[in-house]
């Protein structure tokens, strides 16, 4: 499948005539028909009903239209702004961060740069969540220039820096009577059915809870494995399991999910900022710098 042919079907399933459609791309009717069933084929399904001399939008269509909208406007923004940074108009500033940093240090940071960025007009800041792996290989393909995570890799061509170590919390259903102790011990949490995020890819957050309780002597029974924080929180809520978060979660109030304290030492999760070594952006400075000021 080509950009084009997204193109095509988005005119197509606007006019729903392919007479028009063609008028309006510019291009014969038989060479737009063909072009509308081979993606119809490579699909393998229908997008269109055909009815008399028009079309209609079959629900998958409907589907694939709007999924295809948001993308397409996407590729035009990251287009323009490329064109922008090409002209030297404004210089790209690339954040990655994991969901759970959204409740610390980040938004500050954020609200830091973009004030700067209204005084700096040469930069223009842009966010993307991203575990921290996929920071690291955006890091130096360029597409980020600083990422916030939870774990840490050896790489040579990317510098880490511990901004903090933030306590854990179990995550229980609210709607399950309070646990006696104010605090649950490491052996108490692994004899319950746990929740483990993210499922991939690896390695990840998972594999730093997993390894705290390997540092115990204590295996968790795995029920279930998400992808999200969110989707992790929703199971623990439904009753699935339980799960651990970082401390900071507990801002995001949720009535099904009450949170409790480990009675543990070293069951942290630390906030660990990570960028090129050798970039000598002033811009990255200025964030580091920033960063580092506010976990002193």
């Amino acid at each position: 499948m080509e950009l084009r042919h997204l193109r095509y079907f988005q005119v197509v399933a606007q006019e729903l005539n392919v007479t028009r459609a063609a008028e309006r791309l510019h291009m014969a009717q038989p060479p737009l028909s063909r072009q509308i069933r081979q993606l119809e084929e490579e699909v393998g399904v229908a997008l269109f009903d055909r009815v008399g001399r028009g079309l209609r939008l079959t629900e998958a269509g409907r589907f694939l239209l709007e999924q295809t909208t948001q993308l397409t406007q996407r590729l035009e923004e990251t287009i323009e702004g490329t064109r922008r940074i090409g002209r030297q108009d404004k210089r790209w500033f690339g954040i990655g961060f994991v969901p759970s940093v959204l409740y610390g240090v980040l938004p500050e940071l954020i609200r830091e740069l973009r004030e700067s960025d209204r005084h700096d007009q040469q930069v223009e800041v842009g966010l993307a969540e991203m575990i921290t792996v996929e920071q690291i290989e955006a890091l130096k393909a360029g597409r980020i220039d600083l990422g916030f995570g939870r774990i840490a890799l050896n790489d040579p061509a990317i510098r880490q820096q511990v901004v903090m170590a933030e306590p854990l919390v179990a995550a229980l259903p609210a709607r399950l009577p309070a646990p006696r102790r104010k605090a649950l011990t490491p052996q108490a949490l692994a004899a319950q059915p746990f929740i483990l995020y993210p499922a991939r890819p690896r390695p990840s957050y998972a594999d730093h809870l997993l390894s705290m309780f390997r540092a115990q002597g204590l295996q968790l029974r795995v029920a279930q494995e998400a992808n999200e924080l969110q989707t992790a929180l929703g199971l623990v809520a439904a009753g699935i399991g339980i799960t651990l978060v970082p401390a900071s979660i507990q801002r995001l109030h949720r009535d099904d999910v009450r949170y409790c304290p480990i009675d543990a030492p070293g069951f942290v999760s630390p906030v660990i900022m990570s960028y090129r070594e050798g970039d000598t952006s002033p811009f990255l400075a200025r964030a580091v710098e920033w960063v580092m000021r506010q976990a002193q």
